[in-house]
């Protein structure tokens, strides 16, 4: 995937990418079934590539880079951390544990924390409006440039 997003890159106006689809993957792979009887208590696992800090270097100055920070507790602090270590534009953070917000619903309430310090808390409201609200700020960065 870290590779796919680099080729695109080049010609990119904006990269939007989703919370991580995996954070971790198993440390030893098996090619074949793992029996019960096998597996112990634990599975090893190994931390994945972050692919918006792995082509911090790729991006243009013009490009509008966009990340999400999906936590379970002080996601705004989290998020002004990710902002500035992944060199993004703005992030968009949810605490996946509020109600109305998080996985298996249609709705979602976010706060976007732009790199100037600026945070935009939004109100409840389906997922495609805050698709729309997300992207209205990328076109808002893009005039800007």
């Amino acid at each position: 995937m870290r590779d796919a997003v680099e080729r695109a890159l080049a010609g990119a106006d904006a990269l939007i990418m989703a919370a991580a689809p995996a954070d971790f993957a198993a440390a030893a792979p098996s090619i074949g079934k793992i029996k019960k009887a096998e597996l112990g208590d634990t599975i090893a696992l190994t931390a994945t590539d972050d692919i918006l800090v792995t082509t911090r270097g790729s991006r243009s100055s013009a490009c509008v880079t966009v990340g999400f920070a999906l936590e379970t507790g002080d996601a705004r602090s989290e998020a002004r951390r990710k902002l500035a270590d992944k060199s993004l534009d703005f992030i968009v953070a949810n605490d996946a544990l509020e109600d109305g917000a998080g996985f298996a619903i249609d709705t979602n309430r976010v706060t976007i924390v732009h790199a100037d310090g600026r945070e935009e808390s939004l109100p409840l409201q389906s997922k495609t409006q805050v698709a729309d609200e997300i992207l209205d700020r990328v076109e808002e960065l893009l005039r800007g440039r």
